[in-house]
């Protein structure tokens, strides 16, 4: 069935020279950066000597003017996927918190840190989740305290994606302990890494191992005032327009886990022997994965639609948001768990991709919120109470 994306000839032209470029600078060198448990900081200058990275930004920041054009990205997501490479977040850095500078910076700030932004020079991450607060946003603790034309930052920040790479942090923090509801009292601030009083540590997991996921630590730290993003008391708000956009490309990475899970289950199946045939020949494989080539092909159509709304700007679209988010991470496990019982004692041996694929599919029904959270969205949106 053909895709309902409006896919043209220049992004299958992206697609292929994307593909290249991984193969080049990526895929002979994940291992070595699962080993350090962290993206080289040089890939992402080489992505951004390309202009990869920012692709919808102006020009004059840097970027290739694609405005309103999230194809790119899903091409990105795709072709990372095909290739295991679940742990690079260039579209974290790129497409999710850069466009907080983009779409509440002053002037100024744009000038000072989109460029550098767009060529990888300077990393990004965003600061959300609190070790007391994973989705309740409203009730971080993380305080920016006025001192002269300063902030002075004390909190920490848990499970940061791009956390012990990112150069600049766009932080959520509370400037206004008093103010009821809690979610007025919460600020944007911008917050470089090589600032005094900022420390980090990469957490262990059992999955993306070669994604620095980090606790960072703000004792004491100075920031000038100049570093808040947009007005105080509006981070809740900031944070909530950019949620949409975080989770289609979440769902994104999760389907596109699934096709790389099938593909190599499908290999493999029609290879092993057993019993004086093969895997693939029996039919309660066929059927398992006939189940899961169909929710992967209904997932992958209903995200489409989804994006196709997305970029046209319309409202309302939370709850098919965090739908197919939810069930596109969820699938993707629950593929992974399938296919490793297929490939047998191998499926848990960590040389074999697809127990790669089984841990880091785990974690994605965290990413972007977690699957009560998304539920919680939709039942809301459905009038469930």
């Amino acid at each position: 069935m053909e895709r309902a994306l409006p896919f043209t000839k220049e992004h299958e032209m992206f697609r292929e020279a994307f593909g290249k470029f991984l193969d080049k600078e990526a895929v002979p060198y994940y291992d070595e950066w699962s080993e350090k448990h962290m993206i080289d900081h040089k890939y992402y200058e080489k992505m951004g000597e390309l202009g990869y990275l920012c692709m919808w930004m102006d020009e004059r920041y840097g970027g290739a003017g694609c405005k309103g054009d999230y194809l790119y990205t899903v091409i990105k997501a795709e072709e990372y996927a095909k290739r295991g490479l679940n742990c690079i977040f260039s579209r974290l850095h790129g497409d999710v918190v850069a466009p907080y500078i983009y779409a509440h910076g002053t002037e100024e700030q744009k000038m000072k840190w989109l460029p550098q932004i767009a060529k990888g020079k300077t990393i990004l991450a965003v600061c959300m989740t609190e070790p007391n607060h994973g989705s309740d946003l409203a009730s971080i603790e993380t305080k920016a305290v006025k001192n002269g034309d300063d902030y002075i930052i004390n909190g920490s920040k848990v499970f940061i994606s791009n956390g012990s790479i990112a150069d600049l942090l766009v932080v959520a923090v509370r400037t206004d302990p008093d103010i009821r509801p809690l979610h007025r009292g919460v600020s944007l601030v911008l917050i470089e890494t090589d600032r005094p009083g900022v420390t980090r540590r990469i957490i262990p997991r059992i999955g993306l191992q070669a994604q620095d996921t980090s606790e960072i630590f703000f004792d004491n730290v100075r920031i000038p005032q100049s570093n808040l993003l947009g007005e105080e008391g509006t981070g809740f708000k900031m944070l909530m327009q950019h949620l949409e956009a975080e989770r289609i490309m979440a769902a994104y990475g999760s389907i596109g886990t699934v096709e790389y899970t099938l593909a190599l289950t499908k290999e493999y199946v029609k290879k092993r022997e057993m019993f004086g045939t093969t895997l693939s020949s029996y039919q309660n494989t066929q059927f398992k994965l006939v189940e899961l080539e169909t929710e992967y092909r209904l997932a992958l159509n209903f995200l489409d639609q989804v994006l196709i709304n997305f970029m046209a700007g319309k409202k309302d679209i939370g709850a098919d948001v965090s739908m197919i988010k939810y069930y596109c991470s969820e699938l993707a496990f629950r593929a992974a768990d399938r296919c490793v019982q297929m490939f047998g004692g191998y499926g848990i041996c960590q040389e074999y991709p697809i127990a790669k694929q089984f841990c880091d599919a785990r974690i994605m029904r965290f990413m972007g919120g977690t699957t009560e959270t998304q539920m919680s969205v939709v039942a809301k949106a459905l009038g469930i109470k």
